[in-house]
């Protein structure tokens, strides 16, 4: 009788325990822009739930504070810029890219009184981009300028979120902006901007991937699969339907039912979003193209001073990509 009670209270903590680690949600942490709508449409369309995933989704206003949220173990999985992983792993961390997202897209748009008409135009220019080491910083100074033959010191850049970029145009603070959608194309409705250029148009890359640590693949792997499943499902759903999924995501993106125009006219918000999803090329798996792109990108990095090796040799991507998920699906 006296091991009874002594055993059957333990054995009741211990399942009281086991339920908690168990009712523990899966965090998936995200960036408010189109190129993280998977993870919004997995999420607001119950396809994690359909996995058997209790998901929570955390918001973060940058890349670099959610692959640090990644290496400290608050999140499980994010999608979000490859730079983030390169940079992190070559100073140690344990992170690997386990999927594709949305394939490269940044448009530059300039004020029509700015005399901004190409690339080369900016010289002398302010212009509103990422903060300083994300994706868009790197291929903007790497790639955009590089290829107009302007160096970042030619122009001033502000490094901002997309939605500060928005209003600075509105502001008249700055003379153009690098964004991703939908803010390029909210840009295009409440301010006298114009596109002049977009990278996936000339330098398609993998933008966004989806990335985790180590230690959650190797003791959540199951998880972490059934939340590539879902957002893969979502990624069709972007792909084919995208009025349907705008209707799921254009919340988070526009806070009023409709946005209201430089003419005055009242855009319904869905709309807006469904257009801003079909300029996009979402991908859930990385082909050997991204691979090598990835690996430019890497370069363009270590050129940059952005990513250091501790003996200075080339990083290699290969090193932090597992494609073991995408293998097993036959993607």
């Amino acid at each position: 009788m006296k091991l009874t009670r002594i055993l059957v209270p333990a054995l009741a903590a211990l399942a009281m325990a086991s339920q908690a680690v168990a009712a523990e949600p899966f965090k998936v942490g995200y960036i408010r822009v189109m190129d993280d709508a998977q993870a919004i449409a997995a999420y607001e369309g119950g396809f994690y739930k359909q996995q058997g995933l209790d998901v929570q989704l955390v918001e973060f206003k940058s890349g670099t504070d959610l692959i640090k949220a990644i290496v400290g173990g608050q999140l499980d999985t994010g999608v979000l810029g490859f730079t983030n992983a390169a940079s992190w792993s070559s100073r140690g961390a344990d992170l690997k890219v386990v999927g594709g997202a949305q394939r490269g897209f940044h448009a530059l748009v300039a004020r029509n009184d700015a005399g901004i008409d190409k690339v080369e135009d900016l010289k002398g220019k302010t212009l509103a981009s990422q903060k300083e080491g994300s994706t868009a910083d790197t291929v903007l100074k790497g790639v955009v300028l590089k290829d107009a033959g302007l160096q970042a010191a030619d122009l001033s850049i502000l490094g901002v979120s997309p939605q500060v970029a928005v209003q600075s145009l509105v502001g008249k603070r700055v003379d153009a902006a690098f964004l991703f959608e939908p803010q390029a194309s909210i840009a295009q409705l409440i301010a006298p901007v114009t596109q002049i250029y977009e990278i996936g148009e000339v330098w398609p890359f993998p933008c966004m991937v989806t990335i985790t640590s180590g230690e959650v693949l190797r003791t959540k792997k199951d998880q972490v699969w059934k939340s590539m499943d879902a957002q893969r499902q979502a990624i069709e759903l972007l792909e084919s339907k995208p009025d349907e999924a705008a209707k799921l995501i254009a919340g988070y993106f526009i806070a009023e039912p409709t946005l209201k125009t430089l003419d005055g006219t009242e855009v319904p918000r869905e709309e807006v979003i469904s257009k801003a999803i079909q300029t996009q090329t979402f991908n859930a798996a990385l082909d050997d193209a991204d691979l090598a792109r990835m690996q430019e990108i890497a370069d363009i990095m270590q050129a940059q001073g952005s990513l250091k090796t501790k003996d200075g040799s080339q990083f290699k991507v290969d090193t932090i990509v597992d494609l073991e998920w995408q293998q097993a699906r036959k993607l």
